[in-house]
């Protein structure tokens, strides 16, 4: 970070306060199951899952051992990788800067490590095969917003797989832990939907809710079985649908195709090394050294281990639909 880079304001009035920045929320930390990874093991963590068993209908005949069960696994592995970013501040910005510069670095590199986290997770997670569209049977088909229709079509979907509903989230905060929420299914997306949303009928905005308790960040409102949280990292794929028809388009001719993400529990799960060091910030003011003599240079910056995978693809769903223009 160079002095031209963030010079300070002259010939003008510069309110102290600076201005808030827009950050997208680290929405999807909050819903999978975290699995944290001790230090100093490995680099792969392994989620193991015993399969259901057949249902024991046969009648088991007079004085004869009826055959075990057989219980069978499947294991599912990730490893985490490094990720991290820094600055550069000068003993410069730091003698003769009117703004408290080194605050701001650590504020907006901890933004920067929430939303990599978050980006990194809506990655994995729209590559889920449980997919299911607004209308048509592929991407290039779709022209139609979320509706009713295809919200009771997930439910009773969600409900055949016997996806388990949310009945908490992964607390914000430098430690692992839960708080608990109204049993739901959790739907994430962007916000260019909450119009849509909004017109569905039996749509219940959060500031209606009977109890303004349990609340979810980001949360907007529930329809049914189904809460919704807003995302805006979930960004459409441009132009990917059928004839826009009055469909948000990018270009004008086809319409841009939102993912919508629907879970039930246990459906991805989240690997950090170390709790509550999975992000560790560090700041290094600036220093005499054999490259640095005179002490010019000083860095702020963060670095974290972290993993996202999908546990079961039955209990989650990825929704593909056009948004109203």
């Amino acid at each position: 970070m160079l002095y031209s880079d963030i010079s300070p304001r002259t010939n003008a009035y510069a309110d102290r306060r600076l201005l808030t920045r827009s950050v997208p929320n680290n929405i999807l930390g909050q819903f999978g199951q975290v699995r944290e990874l001790p230090s100093k093991s490995t680099k792969t963590m392994m989620f193991r899952r015993y399969n259901k068993l057949a249902a024991a209908t046969a009648p088991i005949a007079e004085g004869v051992t009826p055959v075990a069960s057989a219980i069978t696994k499947t294991d599912l592995s990730v490893m985490i990788q490094q990720f991290g970013s820094w600055v550069m501040i000068t003993d410069v910005i730091q003698d003769t800067h009117e703004d408290p510069v080194l605050r701001e670095s650590v504020d907006i590199l901890g933004e920067q490590a929430g939303e990599t986290y978050d980006l990194l997770r809506a990655g994995v997670l729209k590559a889920g095969t449980n997919v299911t569209y607004s209308n048509g049977a592929a991407r290039d088909a779709v022209q139609t917003c979320i509706s009713v229709e295809v919200l009771k079509r997930i439910d009773r979907y969600l409900l055949r797989q016997e996806a388990k509903r949310m009945r908490s989230i992964v607390q914000a905060g430098p430690n692992i832990s839960t708080r608990p929420i109204a049993e739901a299914y959790i739907v994430v997306c962007h916000c260019d939907l909450k119009y849509d949303l909004e017109a569905m009928t039996g749509w219940i905005p959060v500031q209606e809710y009977a109890t303004q308790g349990g609340q979810i960040q980001g949360e907007i409102g529930a329809w049914g079985n189904f809460r919704f949280v807003i995302d805006n990292n979930l960004t459409a794929w441009a132009d990917a649908g059928a004839a826009k028809l009055t469909m948000i388009s990018t270009t004008g001719t086809y319409a841009d195709i939102y993912p919508v993400l629907i879970f039930g529990r246990d459906a991805y799960g989240l690997v950090p090394l170390g709790g509550k060091n999975s992000v560790s910030t560090y700041v290094n003011n600036p220093k005499a050294s054999d490259s640095d003599p005179l002490a010019q240079r000083g860095t702020c910056g963060w670095k974290g281990y972290h993993a996202c995978v999908i546990l079961n693809d039955l209990w989650m769903m990825r929704l593909e639909c056009g948004c109203t223009a």
